[in-house]
């Protein structure tokens, strides 16, 4: 597939987002972003901010109500069948998993294999097999979801959205309730990502992150990494991480976990 490869990944003009659960209200407004080829955005903010009506939007899955969003220079408006390639370079990590309990975790991982690729269950299964293995997940391999503990499932949705190798990778508040163990691996794991994993040809993966708790990508030094602030229906771009640390705004140090002082 032959694109200028100075093209934004994600391109968004004058956006309005609707609310996935009442497309009449308007949750941000105004978005003018773009995201190049291999940057790592962690869009923050409160809840019902507007953070996973927004990743919906930069999926394809649901229209702005006003503007454009472009993906690899074709306008989601116009996503249907034929863009279905198109579709297929944007993975999609759902908070919570969102797995199909009647099928076991390979089962669910294998999904995106058998009905986009159409792949014999032999085939599928090898390529499912060295995925679990990266992630940790291969003794779970024969387990349905509603056994397996929250920190595994959402290992497992991880999965599902990799066994593709996307280009974009979006992550809706990924790091919610996770054990700190769970919090090191996924830390860690995103930026190799982030960086090139050679599983994935090496190449460095576009990712935007949803998070309502900025203190746990304290110190990070990524240089792809850029952080952004949903707030009053607003997106605000906030820079790297020192320039967070520095943001004198009440939200951003709550997100921060850092007291505010408070004014007599």
């Amino acid at each position: 597939m032959s694109e200028n490869l100075n093209l934004p990944a994600i391109e968004m003009r004058g956006v309005n987002v609707a609310a996935m659960r009442d497309a009449s209200f308007t949750v941000v407004e105004k978005v003018n972003w773009s995201v190049a080829a291999g940057e790592f955005w962690v869009i923050a903010g409160q809840e019902h901010s507007g953070k996973s009506d927004l990743l919906m939007l930069v999926a394809g899955l649901m229209p702005p109500v006003a503007g454009s969003c472009i993906l690899f220079g074709t306008d989601t408006k116009s996503f249907g069948e034929g863009e279905l390639a198109e579709r297929l370079r944007v993975g999609f990590v759902f908070q919570g998993g969102q797995l199909f309990n009647q099928l076991t975790i390979a089962e669910n991982v294998a999904l995106p294999l058998r009905y986009v690729k159409n792949l014999s269950p032999d085939a599928a299964a090898r390529e499912v097999a060295s995925l679990l293995e990266l992630l940790e997940l291969t003794p779970l391999a024969d387990v349905t979801p509603a056994n397996v503990a929250a920190n595994w499932r959402q290992r497992a949705a991880l999965a599902r959205a990799l066994i593709l190798k996307p280009e974009i990778l979006l992550l809706d508040n990924p790091l919610a309730g996770l054990g700190a163990r769970h919090l090191q691996w996924w830390l860690r794991f995103l930026d190799q990502l982030s960086r090139g994993h050679e599983q994935f040809g090496g190449k460095p993966m576009t990712m935007v992150v949803t998070a309502d708790d900025l203190s746990r990508f304290a110190g990070c030094q990524n240089a792809r990494r850029k952080f952004a602030l949903l707030r009053d229906k607003k997106f605000i771009p906030l820079g790297g991480w020192n320039e967070v640390e520095i943001v004198n705004d009440p939200i951003v140090k709550e997100l921060l976990a850092v007291p505010v002082e408070l004014t007599s």
